[in-house]
């Protein structure tokens, strides 16, 4: 228990680009890969979700080929959408654009918000912008061409925090007109649930300005199990935190809750995420179970 309270134990459990040597490449590759996808793939980009510059999401439609048949047995495709990571602090959704091909070509609309970036908000001005996304998502489904009936939401790390936190959301606090389960479904890609280490690791405290109170009231693990399901996942080459912080929200939650707890092989903090991006992988395949019916039920 003493070395949780060790500053460079929780720096070396956090730090992630400092455990993956090659991080600085994988996000480059990222951001070149999605560059060409946001110029050669059907989207819109930049649509506005709220007032502040920062509120912005872009929109990969599915093409043509991927509209067959069993994914039209109800009125517009699914919709999933992807919060992007790098600790509530760093990254855009134009390093992310890579993740929607391959969800686009199973028929699914794919949504990937933009929010704005500690220090200037705090962590839960962030949560409440992805719960304005979802509310703007819901709303303008249809004229997307996707049914509002089947929104599902996916994160990477801190992503994967707000994906739950969305699962968690009391949707009619948002909005009078939103249903109480716009978010059915959720996958939380090495999502942190427990944020008080966070609040004592020191190259995240200048930045996220954590206290004991707004730990508590931001950590999924200790609200009570929502009414949706949740899929957490961890790459098997993460540190002990991240793969703690997978096993405890099944803990918290329960296996009903959370039917998959499970960690993907070979794969580190960043690499995890690419799976998302290749059909027939373990990931790619969750996120399609979260959309059933689709084309490939």
């Amino acid at each position: 228990m003493a070395r949780k309270q060790d500053p460079a134990w929780l720096a070396a459990q956090y730090n992630n680009r400092a455990r993956v040597p090659d991080h600085a490449e994988i996000l480059a590759r990222w951001a070149r890969d999605s560059q060409v996808i946001r110029d050669t793939r059907p989207c819109q980009l930049d649509l506005a979700y709220g007032d502040t510059p920062a509120e912005r999401l872009d929109v990969f439609r599915p093409s043509d080929a991927a509209r067959e048949p069993k994914a039209r047995r109800r009125p517009g495709a699914p919709m999933l959408v992807f919060i992007h990571g790098g600790w509530w602090r760093s990254l855009d959704k134009a390093d992310h654009s890579f993740v929607a091909p391959a969800l686009a070509d199973a028929g699914a609309v794919v949504v990937v918000p933009n929010y704005a970036l500690c220090p200037a908000v705090g962590i839960e001005d962030i949560a409440l912008q992805m719960v304005r996304s979802l509310a703007w998502c819901w709303r303008h489904a249809r004229e997307l061409g996707a049914d509002p009936e089947r929104i599902t939401v996916a994160g990477h790390s801190a992503g994967g925090h707000l994906a739950a936190m969305m699962l968690c959301t009391l949707w009619k606090r948002a909005g009078d007109d939103l249903p109480d389960d716009l978010v059915k479904a959720a996958l939380s890609i090495s999502g942190v649930f427990d944020l008080e280490p966070l609040r004592r690791t020191p190259f995240l405290q200048p930045d996220l300005r954590l206290t004991p109170r707004s730990a508590r009231r931001l950590s999924p693990a200790g609200f009570p199990a929502p009414a949706g399901t949740l899929r957490a996942v961890a790459g098997s080459l993460e540190s002990e935190e991240f793969l703690r912080h997978n096993r405890l929200i099944r803990r918290r939650w329960g296996a009903l809750t959370v039917p998959v707890c499970e960690t993907i092989a070979d794969a580190d903090h960043f690499t995890v995420l690419e799976g998302l991006a290749r059909p027939g992988s373990r990931l790619h395949t969750l996120a399609l179970q979260m959309m059933v019916p689709v084309a490939t039920d």
